[in-house]
């Protein structure tokens, strides 16, 4: 059978049409046949997402951005991508931007939800979501921190501009003899260090020997807190006790005029002839201290005796005028 021109040509320009289809399906990466659902979703900034950037759920790729568009004139851009049919999901779960690696780059992950809403179909616009990259995170704790440092910074200026102008020519003067005088105190203070070393070195055999001795009059301390701990204390004090309260009744009677001492005491008579009798004694002993004879007279030749004149200064004459 023979083919005509005409068909030919057709046959020809039918292929080149498919070719050019199957060509540019490939070229934006999207198959011919394809059975996958189409949703959409909004975002403020796409951070620089590509056409063709694969969509995953959780960390398994199931579909790729298809187009990317501004929705009006608010700046808002509207993602289309693609999911694989064979995973259903709720029409509330998240469509979510998220950084694919440490340099940049960005991709959507759909954030699955199961609350039993209807399911997702084609068309349908997801929730958007946009999970902050390192780098953005990075710049949010920053942030803050630049504005601490700033701020120091700038009292810190005006700190150091207060103090030039408080340090003057004489302040500075003052603040420089203060430093010479605290290094010369310094200096002092090596020098007594030293000598204190020095006199601790030279009396190290004084020193042990004064901590050996109490050391040893601890020991002995504790030796005797061993001997009065066993000792009876207790009964010594009782006994000490007694004694006390004998003596004070003895004190007692006493008072009261019993006994001998307590009539001596008490007996104010008989104090009084005491007294006199010591007295007469007294005088007694100084009148034959001073007048023998008047007492003793011893003839060893059988000389007659004298008779005994009393003298005028007769103790006892005196004490009898009187």
């Amino acid at each position: 059978m023979k083919l005509s021109r005409e068909l030919k040509t057709g046959i020809i320009l039918i292929g080149g049409i498919l070719l050019f289809i199957l060509g540019f399906s490939f070229l934006k990466s999207t198959p011919l046949f394809d059975s996958s659902k189409t949703f959409y979703t909004v975002y403020n900034h796409v951070g620089g997402l590509q056409n063709g950037t694969q969509v995953s759920i959780n960390g398994l790729a199931v579909g790729k951005v298809k187009d990317i568009r501004f929705k009006d004139g608010s700046g808002s851009l509207i993602v289309t991508f693609s999911v694989d049919s064979s995973f259903e999901f709720s029409k509330n779960s998240l469509a979510e931007l998220y950084d694919t690696g440490i340099i940049g780059g960005k991709g959507i992950q759909i954030v699955p939800v199961f609350d039993g809403a209807q399911l997702a179909q084609t068309g349908d616009t997801l929730k958007a979501n946009v999970r902050p990259g390192l780098t953005e995170l990075v710049q949010q704790k920053l942030t803050p921190l630049q504005f601490k440092i700033e701020g120091a910074v700038s009292n810190a200026d005006s700190l150091l501009m207060n103090f030039n102008d408080i340090f003057d020519e004489p302040t500075k003067n003052n603040l420089r003899e203060s430093v010479a005088g605290l290094n010369k105190v310094m200096a002092n203070f090596e020098q007594s260090t030293a000598m204190i070393k020095t006199l601790l070195e030279n009396k190290k055999y004084e020193l042990d020997s004064s901590i050996t001795n109490i050391n040893t009059m601890t020991s002995n301390f504790a030796k005797i807190s061993d001997s009065l701990s066993k000792a009876d204390i207790g009964g010594t004090i009782r006994n000490l006790d007694a004694s006390v309260k004998n003596l004070n009744a003895i004190l007692v009677k006493m008072n009261e005029g019993e006994g001998s001492l307590g009539k001596l005491m008490n007996d104010k008579e008989l104090y009084e002839n005491l007294t006199n009798a010591s007295g007469e004694l007294e005088l007694l002993l100084q009148d034959f201290r001073l007048n023998p004879k008047r007492y003793v007279n011893v003839s060893v030749f059988g000389k007659k005796q004298k008779d005994y004149a009393v003298p005028e200064t007769d103790p006892a004459k005196t004490t009898e005028d009187q």
